[in-house]
């Protein structure tokens, strides 16, 4: 019976390794969640810097639409300078033919014709000024070409500097979306990573603590076994006969002890220690002095009987750690050295305290 005990406790103990050393190989959620928040950082700090970007792109637009219309209005202005040229191109023509062609009405023969000195200056003056005037215009005119064409060339320079950085902030645009995606892949695919991993420590605590009911339950069979065989034991000897006369519950052929069970039941006593008393409590959270006991002994949260029901099992009279000391008022768990895990009374938590006096240890 103890090798089966230990070959099942073996057993166990190496599922529940092997168990933990698969959840541990894999990454954490706390880790997983960490590479999400730096992930979803670093996405918020790409997403800024494209929202820049966008920015810089709508100003550049404006710029590019604002350069458009300026190169349109010098082209305009340029058309309407070659225009007035050619006005002043036809005005002049009329005028050289006028002045210096010959005839009657032209400008030399007014001069020539002239009655005096005076009339003769006034007109060669008059023909100076129009001379000067057209020279003036023409001058004029060929500034204006100039100044419009310098501008207009500025202007296609400029437009052709905003489309470059256009080319560039575009290039940018698509390498930070194309950024930005993979990033959100990579959240999503950690997202995944994350359920995964939630579902695979739910699946090992769900598989753990089916290991542990499984070694208790083995463990309350294998008590269970022990004590059938024990009382087996007992029917099948003869009664002793008892010369003095005494009790029965004295007899020298005493329950057989099993240290397995003993310390399962003690193992139990000690994790029920500082929970409430409460009277006719039976667990799990509270108990009285015999719902302690029968929890202790059975591993189930119920009664299995009173101070009058365990004074009525076989008496031993070398307690061992799991027997149960007990009066016809009050009753524990021993657990060796004179002492005991009790259920003591109502404001006094499960604790443990010496053995009452006058309390006789039996066993289950």
């Amino acid at each position: 019976m103890k090798r089966k005990l230990v070959k099942a406790f073996i057993v166990s103990v190496m599922l529940s390794s092997l168990v933990i050393t698969t959840v541990s190989a894999a990454p954490s959620v706390d880790e997983l969640k960490d590479k999400k928040a730096a992930a979803e950082n670093e996405v918020g700090s790409l997403q800024t810097k494209l929202n820049e970007l966008m920015t810089k792109m709508n100003e550049l637009q404006n710029q590019l639409i604002s350069t458009g219309e300026k190169l349109l209005k010098a082209e305009d202005d340029l058309a309407a300078a070659e225009e007035k040229q050619q006005k002043q191109y036809e005005d002049m023509k009329l005028r050289i033919r006028y002045m210096y062609e010959e005839g009657d009405g032209s400008a030399l023969e007014r001069v020539a014709s002239s009655g005096s000195i005076a009339e003769a200056l006034n007109q060669v003056e008059y023909v100076q000024k129009v001379h000067t005037y057209d020279r003036d215009m023409l001058h004029e005119y060929e500034n204006t070409v100039q100044e419009v064409d310098d501008i207009k060339t500025g202007l296609e320079e400029d437009k052709a500097k905003l489309e470059e950085l256009q080319t560039e902030y575009q290039a940018q645009s698509e390498e930070l979306n194309t950024t930005i995606e993979e990033k959100s892949g990579e959240i999503e695919n950690l997202d995944g990573m994350i359920q995964e991993a939630v579902q695979a420590a739910l699946e090992a605590e769900r598989k753990a603590e089916e290991e542990r009911q499984r070694q208790a339950e083995e463990a309350e069979r294998e008590a269970e076994a022990a004590r059938q065989q024990q009382q087996q034991q007992q029917q099948q000897q003869p009664p002793s006969q008892d010369t003095t006369g005494g009790d029965d519950s004295y007899s020298s052929s005493a329950p057989t002890y099993n240290p397995v069970t003993g310390n399962v039941v003690v193992d139990r006593a000690y994790g029920c220690i500082g929970l409430p008393y409460v009277w006719g409590a039976t667990g799990p959270s509270s108990f009285d002095c015999s719902g302690l006991v029968g929890y202790c002994l059975t591993g189930s949260y119920g009664r299995l009987g009173t101070t009058y029901t365990f004074m009525t099992w076989p008496q031993v009279t070398d307690p061992q750690p799991g027997d149960v000391c007990t009066n016809w008022d009050h009753c524990g768990i021993y657990i060796g050295g004179g002492q005991m895990i009790h259920a003591p009374t109502e404001g006094m938590p499960v604790q443990v305290g010496p053995v009452q006096a006058g309390m006789i240890y039996v066993r289950y």
